[in-house]
């Protein structure tokens, strides 16, 4: 589903160059679940970056469903690949009610869309808000502004994965919440993504979250990939385990470790 072909990033400013990939080549079949952790500087969002096409890569080429999208806009390749980001407050239109930001993610998946919400598809949509257990479905022509922070990125997990996107890119997507609406989001992230069976890179600095969600787990420091585990690998992998690991290679700093409580 995603293959991504010596993939280099070099930033210069200046007399200053910072090689943010380092020439990344990574595989994911259909439906991989991919979490990736790494301390700060390690490229994780660069490499986001890069897929999503929001920065080109210096080098490599970037196939997503066995077409090469090296060279596509961020805005068509938007399509294909979604991305949810830290901020609860990005990814919706938030003087639009709840029910006119699910018409457009539905336009995005190509489905046609009536001009107006009718009374079929309003039931529809509170079906599908229903399954969160937050009340949504009772608000649908609530403004999205008025929403808490777990109640819009609970939305904006359902807007994403509603366009059923070949590739879903998390980035640090649970990072702003209360500890209570980061473990209910990353169920509900779970629930969806198995559900609809889609490829999924998913950044996060808790490495229990890392563990628990995915079929795969990816290291990253200074640019590369410096481990990756798979299968039971992962699965009989632990925090602790991890930890050691990282300590022993200097590559783990305090934010990454302070994450073990969280």
């Amino acid at each position: 589903m995603l293959v991504l072909d010596r993939v280099r990033r070099v930033f210069q400013s200046g007399p200053d160059r910072v090689v943010a990939l380092g020439g990344i080549d990574l595989e994911l079949a259909a439906g991989d679940f991919l979490t990736v952790i790494g301390s700060n500087g390690a490229g994780k969002t660069t490499l986001l970056n890069v897929i999503a096409g929001v920065i080109p890569p210096t080098e490599g080429r970037i196939r997503i469903g066995g077409i090469d999208v090296t060279a596509v806009s961020a805005h068509r390749r938007a399509r294909r690949c979604a991305r949810i980001v830290q901020n609860p407050l990005t990814g919706t239109a938030p003087s639009m009610t709840i029910a006119e930001n699910l018409a457009i993610a539905s336009r995005r998946s190509g489905r046609r869309l009536r001009c107006a919400i009718d009374r079929h598809r309003r039931s529809e949509m509170a079906e599908m808000l229903r399954t969160l257990g937050m009340g949504l479905e009772r608000r649908l022509d609530d403004p999205v502004q008025l929403l808490s922070g777990g109640e819009r990125q609970a939305l904006t997990v359902v807007m994403a994965t509603l366009a059923r996107p070949d590739l879903l890119l998390l980035d640090e997507h649970t990072a702003a919440l209360d500890p209570a609406n980061v473990a209910r989001i990353a169920r509900l992230t779970r629930a969806f993504i198995e559900d609809l069976g889609i490829t999924t890179i998913m950044i996060t600095h808790n490495m229990e979250q890392a563990l628990e969600l995915g079929n795969r787990l990816m290291m990253m420091h200074k640019g590369e990939i410096v481990c990756d585990l798979a299968g039971e690998e992962k699965r009989r992998a632990s925090v602790g385990q991890l930890v050691e690991w990282f300590t022993a290679s200097h590559i783990a700093d305090d934010e990454l470790l302070l994450e073990r409580s969280h």
